[in-house]
């Protein structure tokens, strides 16, 4: 069989699956498991095919989800978990709220700020971004903040936890592209910060062209002894745990999946020094990241599974191939793939965009001589850009369950477009410079 009818048939019975309202790990599984049957099951009679081709795929697909380096992604995850069911995650929005004082745009501040911190440990924008709308909006709004100054920076704060360690979706992608997991981590601290300080400009800049889009409030005026009790006691004990973790592997004294672990252990013991360690918390804690960790695994089981059925097809090769034969230079096939990435977040997760892409991106990113560290900071970048893409990005709908009445669509299309063209620029800066993203990972090699 011809490679590009290998490619649409394996892709084709992916979608095929999910247009039948299969769910997507397991539509990529069944899909699998036709491709299996067909690509290696050999001859016999169809009940010997599927035996033989799935028994195949399976021994080759169990060992990726047995590695070690996966074990990051629970512990990130329940770290995120307990950081908000504990309460940590609203004691640190309320010290964030009182230090800022009657600074221009204080709440669309705290949210980035308080908001970032707690994408980055939850890992999860969609859930980031439920808390921010249903918490922050209706605050903004009886505030007499303009919706873009409301729902603007809780989108934007995605971006941010993408890239700024511990993400667990970075972990995945380095697993899933047989990356090495702290240098991924560690190369998205630079554009990270470059990206929070674009907002945080992004953000004066719309107070100082219209003061009336986030009007000054009298606010309880806070000591200046009370305001370095709240420094100390409120952000820098949850803070000093992402610094840790960010330390710990940056210098090599732990592994990513030990440094994830001592993250874990540091905010299960704050939760226990404020009082806040309860049983019901650590149950809905544990249940939340086990379920979202089960539906990860699923998820690089599928991509491991379809990646060797790409391969095996020769689709793989091909495409490379194919790809590879235009006439195009590395930046225009770079811009290719990455609105590819734009276009599939309207209509897919992150992990299942992921599980589609990577097995056909990184090896064309092997061709054309990308360092695939920057490469993964750059698909990380798209993947969270694609998610406020509009008219169909997962996190608008997701921006329009939480707000308040009167919200429309148009509201927050325009409210993302600001904070989307940031992180384009990030993107831009990222072409031009490398080293934005290869200078920490590379520092003391």
């Amino acid at each position: 069989m011809e490679w590009y009818f290998a490619l649409v048939f394996l892709l084709g019975s992916v979608l095929g699956f999910m247009f039948l309202g299969v769910p997507v790990a397991l539509a990529f599984l069944a899909a699998n498991m036709v491709g299996a049957t067909f690509f290696m099951g050999g001859s016999g009679d169809l009940f010997t095919q599927m035996s033989r081709g799935i028994g195949q795929l399976v021994n080759n697909a169990i060992p990726t989800v047995t590695t070690f380096n996966l074990m990051p992604v629970p512990m990130f995850l329940l770290m995120g978990e307990i950081f908000f069911f504990t309460g940590l995650a609203s004691r640190m929005f309320s010290a964030i709220d009182q230090l800022m004082g009657r600074i221009p745009g204080r709440l669309s501040f705290v949210t980035v700020a308080g908001g970032t911190a707690f994408a980055t440990l939850s890992g999860s924008s969609i859930g980031s971004t439920a808390l921010l709308g249903s918490l922050m909006v209706p605050e903004m709004e009886k505030r007499g903040y303009k919706k873009h100054m409301a729902i603007g920076p809780i989108l934007g704060t995605g971006g941010l936890a993408m890239l700024i360690p511990p993400s667990a979706l970075a972990v995945l992608l380095a697993t899933l592209a047989n990356l090495d997991v702290g240098r991924l981590l560690i190369a998205g601290v630079v554009p990270g910060l470059v990206l929070a300080c674009f907002y945080a400009i992004l953000i004066l800049a719309m107070c100082l062209i219209d003061p009336d889009a986030a009007p000054s409030y009298d606010v309880v005026q806070t000591s200046l002894v009370e305001k370095f009790r709240l420094l100390l006691v409120d952000i820098l004990p949850m803070i000093s745990i992402v610094a840790g973790v960010i330390l710990l592997i940056l210098n090599g004294w732990a592994t990513p999946s030990e440094s994830a672990a001592f993250g874990c252990v540091g905010v299960i013991l704050l939760a226990a020094i404020y009082r806040k360690l309860t049983w019901d918390s650590m149950i809905k804690s544990v249940t939340g990241a086990l379920r979202v960790t089960t539906m990860a695994l699923l998820i690089i089981f599928g991509s491991a599974t379809f990646s060797a059925l790409l391969a095996f097809s020769g689709a793989s090769s091909g495409l490379i191939r194919w790809a590879t034969g235009f006439d195009f230079d590395a930046i225009t096939m770079l811009l290719i793939m990455f609105a590819i990435l734009l276009v599939l977040g309207m209509f897919m997760d992150q992990l299942s965009m992921m599980l589609l892409t990577v097995p056909i991106f990184f090896p064309l990113a092997t061709q054309f001589g990308f360092d695939l560290i920057w490469f993964g900071v750059i698909v990380l970048l798209a993947l969270e850009i694609s998610f406020t893409t509009p008219p169909f990005g997962l996190l608008l709908f997701v921006m329009k369950g939480v707000s308040p009445p009167g919200t429309s669509m148009r509201d927050i299309y325009m409210a993302a477009v600001p904070f989307m063209a940031c992180a384009m620029a990030l993107v831009g800066l990222l072409i031009l410079w490398p080293d934005i993203a290869l200078w920490l990972p590379n520092l003391g090699r």
